[in-house]
């Protein structure tokens, strides 16, 4: 009984992968590009989110500024998750739906991006970040799910929405890392270019 449901939640998260690797690859090459317009025109990427999405902004920031797969300079990005002395000194003096708008409006400026996740859309500390990063003219690349929430009525033309089609906050997570997974490889290729195939003599040791 319990092999089988863990075998569903393997397929279930296979299904849901192969679903969105037609329908969200369009959205998540313009995230892509406006990351790296803003790396490379001297901005940063500010990440944040909740619970899971805070940990998956964290991991974003490290993969940035150390590496993803390859060697290269490092990567402007920060997660505003990772503080808890800022977290919960603003929540304290001021509101938890603070907690990162004042972090965007204090550290952001035009040029950077935004990279806010969030499986419901609708978290008020995310959407604030959102109102606070438009008065910076800073760039949203929002990760949702479902049908974008609160979020999906702010973002701007020039701002970028991945929504994965699913109502399950495990199954959005799960496609969402994928989603930071290729940023950063396509930041890389940007930058890089392709890498080189493997020899046969590298996959036949």
């Amino acid at each position: 009984m319990l092999l089988q449901r863990i075998q569903q939640q393997f397929i279930d998260s296979a299904d849901l992968k192969y679903q969105c690797a037609q329908s969200l690859a369009p959205t998540v090459d313009a995230a892509i590009q406006a990351v790296l317009a803003s790396v490379t025109g001297g901005g940063k990427v500010l990440a944040c989110g909740n619970g899971a999405s805070a940990a998956a902004a964290q991991h974003f920031a490290a993969s940035f500024i150390g590496r993803y797969e390859r060697e290269r300079p490092e990567l402007a990005a920060m997660s505003l998750s990772a503080d808890a002395a800022v977290l919960s000194g603003i929540a304290n003096d001021f509101d938890a739906r603070a907690v990162y708008a004042r972090q965007v409006r204090a550290l952001g400026h035009a040029g950077d991006v935004l990279l806010a996740l969030s499986t419901s859309g609708n978290s008020a500390n995310m959407v604030a970040a959102v109102e606070a990063a438009h008065e910076r003219d800073m760039t949203v690349v929002a990760l949702t799910g479902a049908r974008g929430g609160r979020l999906a009525q702010l973002l701007r033309d020039t701002d970028v929405q991945v929504c994965v089609p699913h109502e399950l906050p495990a199954r959005i997570l799960e496609v969402h890392h994928l989603v930071l997974h290729c940023i950063c490889d396509g930041v890389d290729a940007q930058l890089l270019g392709l890498p080189d195939a493997p020899s046969p003599e590298q996959e036949n040791p």
